[in-house]
């Protein structure tokens, strides 16, 4: 559902959400005690920020979340959430968390409206405060003029801006995103972040999210960390993250095929490279002087008959962060339109 059930704010839990959001040290979770989906992870996220967690499918990035929003117990290890254990204080973490999955967590055969009452009611609000509420957040999200329609007319965009407004009721401490536009078009998935800007402006919520996009993690997010095979590799804000790999990179898109790693080598003694990173059809090159590089680079693979397609010089992107860190670059599409496929069929039922 868009949120783990709360209760009322304790005067306790208020004075615990002040400070570091989220806290891990050593977390580690099995399944059917082989599977290790996070293998010593620790992290730290300072409450009032935005915070990007990427990784490949399979990383331990949902496992990760579902412990910090009490839906998992971990292995071994300790996780908190504003200094609340998770594992022995749940009840207490759930009053202060909202959490918005990668399913559809609405309902499609009742109206924007209906959802929000719904969720107001589990939720526990007092008949007296739920019209309010409701009205704020549907203000919030832009949804004014849909909420009495049914939501299996909306489109994917304003479908997940009715889950996040779902999750916005409580005005929670901190809200757990699980790739919160995955699937939407660049426009709607704007007016989702210009949104959830608003609302952490209003009320100091921390976000943590999950995504696919790296220009959304590069956007919008304060601090992001790597996951990569259930272990954070790398963590910093993005500016941090982008001068960690350094220099220039030389991008040259292949014709036939990627060199050997014995061409790879000479490429890294002839250009004086940091790096030299394969990806599919792609060589990636890192190098302090791209100009002075080049000539080198191309010289060699001529010399060894590597058919060069295209060549590009950028400076380091978040792309190139992942592509250094975990070795391969993040896959977007087949898991975009794979979710993107079924939420549309369950939204038109």
């Amino acid at each position: 559902m868009a949120a783990v059930i709360p209760n009322k704010k304790t005067e306790e839990e208020k004075m615990a959400s002040s400070g570091t959001a989220v806290d891990v040290h050593d977390l580690v979770k099995m399944y059917k005690g082989r599977t290790r989906a996070l293998d010593g992870v620790n992290l730290k996220v300072e409450a009032g920020r935005v915070f990007a967690l990427l990784g490949p499918n399979g990383a331990g990035k949902t496992t990760l979340i579902r412990i910090l929003t009490t839906q998992l117990q971990p292995t071994a290890g300790a996780a908190r959430v504003f200094g609340l254990d998770v594992s022995h204080e749940g009840d207490k973490v759930r009053r202060l968390i909202s959490y918005v999955p990668q399913e559809m967590s609405v309902w499609t055969d009742v109206s924007g409206y209906e959802n929000l009452l719904i969720y107001a009611k589990i939720f526990g609000l007092p008949a007296e405060e739920r019209k309010k509420a409701i009205n704020e957040v549907l203000e919030d999200m832009g949804l004014n003029s849909v909420a009495h329609n049914l939501v299996n007319t909306y489109s994917g965009g304003m479908v997940r801006r009715l889950e996040v407004a779902c999750a916005m009721l409580i005005k929670p401490k901190i809200m757990f995103l699980d790739e919160p536009t995955i699937g939407l078009d660049p426009s709607a998935r704007k007016i989702v972040w210009e949104k959830l800007g608003f609302f952490k402006k209003e009320h100091g919520v921390t976000i943590f999210f999950t995504t696919h996009y790296m220009d959304e993690a590069d956007l919008y997010s304060d601090e992001i960390a790597i996951i990569n095979n259930g272990k954070i590799v790398t963590a910093g804000s993005p500016e941090e993250l982008k001068r960690s790999v350094g220099g220039e990179v030389l991008l040259f898109s292949l014709q036939n095929g990627v060199p050997d790693d014995q061409v790879l080598q000479q490429i890294r003694q002839t250009a004086g490279a940091k790096d030299v990173i394969v990806s599919n059809s792609e060589l990636n090159v890192l190098v302090n002087d791209a100009e002075t590089a080049l000539p080198h680079v191309m010289e060699l693979l001529r010399g060894k008959k590597v058919a060069v397609r295209k060549i590009s010089i950028t400076k380091p992107t978040l792309d190139d962060v992942f592509l250094k860190y975990v070795g391969t670059r993040l896959e977007v599409s087949g898991r975009i339109g794979d979710v993107a496929r079924v939420r549309e069929m369950i939204r038109r039922g």
